[in-house]
């Protein structure tokens, strides 16, 4: 199979590992790389072996390049929806860090034209997901290992770097809304542990503007989720401020639950208990010496495991181009996490409304609610 060329965009931090992560595969190539700081984007260039020639000074270069198979959104936040509808329109499969879009509208546009294309295969990059804590999780959760969840907390609060070029963080403008900042890893873990067992059917939150630093958009948020199976799911989500990464899980069951204290050190982090596996008391799975055979592996991550983009983005970048040779449906694609990104919408109306939205989103009620807001 010939390689898949791939049209990137946005050469900062988290690129530039995605970058390198698709230059050591054989089965990969970057063609071409739009880069608005263009000394930045000779200096990546530089640093990974490739031509500078592959630079171009025009978004549309790399949308209208018929050589081109899949267009790699990292670029900031706002460029996401625009950037990722004009390569779906014209053919191009689609990588886009997360949020998917800052714009309502835009939003609405990916899903219709995955539906209406099927062939294209598209991602949003919820990292987490390839965390094998997590990964572990959603197998333990389907395997009814703690019972029927009843309650299951995910939070994440840890304060984004605004530092240097990065300000445009704080622009609401360019960074769109908080939960699409970093507070949809929490959510996203939460409902695919929770796919095997739930579906979300209505959102509550409530907001608050920032206490630390100058973000245009309320980066604190509590936001509360409904299951179809009578579960309540519950995220605090924070981005100003923070002592280190709260990466914190509760899950309870009605055999069991799980606990993950990101703030505690190895090999204290996990502890769980179930009727069926543990004989109803607790065990701590990362203490190797003391959890005998229900000892995890010891090169097991967990979301705060130093550095996530370089843990995890080799498996996100070699997922999502297996699924382009393969032709298989990411269940990161913009219409499977669709689930994800409505309750970042819903979370905004009800914080804004004072009251809860139900899930699926009615895309005409929230259509009206944005084109206000905006």
């Amino acid at each position: 199979m010939k390689k898949i060329k791939v049209g990137f965009v946005g050469a900062g931090w988290m690129g530039g590992v995605q970058m390198q992560r698709i230059c050591e595969r054989n089965d990969a190539e970057i063609a071409a790389l739009f880069e608005k700081n263009a000394d930045r984007g000779r200096e990546v260039l530089d640093k990974l072996g490739l031509p500078r020639q592959l630079l171009v000074d025009d978004y549309q270069k790399i949308v209208n390049n018929p050589e081109i198979d899949a267009v790699w959104l990292v670029s900031p936040n706002s460029f996401h929806g625009p950037q990722s509808i004009a390569a779906m329109e014209a053919g191009k499969h689609v990588f886009c860090e997360k949020p998917c879009a800052t714009r309502f509208g835009d939003f609405c546009r990916q899903i219709e034209i995955e539906k209406a294309k099927p062939n294209l295969k598209t991602f949003v990059d919820y990292i987490l997901y390839f965390d094998s804590l997590e990964e572990r999780l959603r197998k333990m959760v389907a395997d009814n290992v703690f019972g029927k969840i009843t309650q299951i907390q995910v939070n994440y609060r840890h304060p984004v770097n605004i530092a240097g070029d990065k300000v445009w963080k704080l622009d609401k403008n360019i960074m769109g809304d908080a939960i699409g900042m970093g507070i949809n890893h929490a959510l996203s873990v939460m409902i695919y542990a929770m796919q095997s067992q739930a579906k979300p059917v209505s959102v509550y939150a409530t907001n608050l503007s920032s206490q630390v630093r100058a973000f245009q958009a309320e980066p604190i948020y509590n936001i509360m989720i409904k299951f179809d199976n009578g579960a309540t799911g519950f995220c605090f989500g924070n981005i100003d401020s923070g002592n280190g990464y709260d990466a914190y899980h509760n899950i309870f069951g009605t055999e069991g639950g799980l606990i993950f204290e990101s703030q505690i050190d190895r090999p204290y982090k996990v502890r769980y208990w179930s009727n069926k596996t543990t004989g109803g008391k607790w065990i701590r799975p990362l203490d190797r010496q003391n959890a005998g055979d229900l000892a995890w592996p010891e090169d097991t991550t967990t979301p705060d495991s130093g550095n996530v983009v370089e843990h995890q983005t080799g498996a996100c970048v070699g997922h999502f181009i297996e699924c382009i040779k393969n032709n298989i449906k990411s269940p990161l694609s913009f219409v499977n996490s669709q689930r994800i990104a409505e309750i970042g919408w819903a979370a905004q109306m009800s914080a804004a409304m004072n009251k809860e939205i139900r899930l699926p989103l009615d895309w005409k009620q929230a259509k009206e609610f944005f084109e206000d807001k905006n």
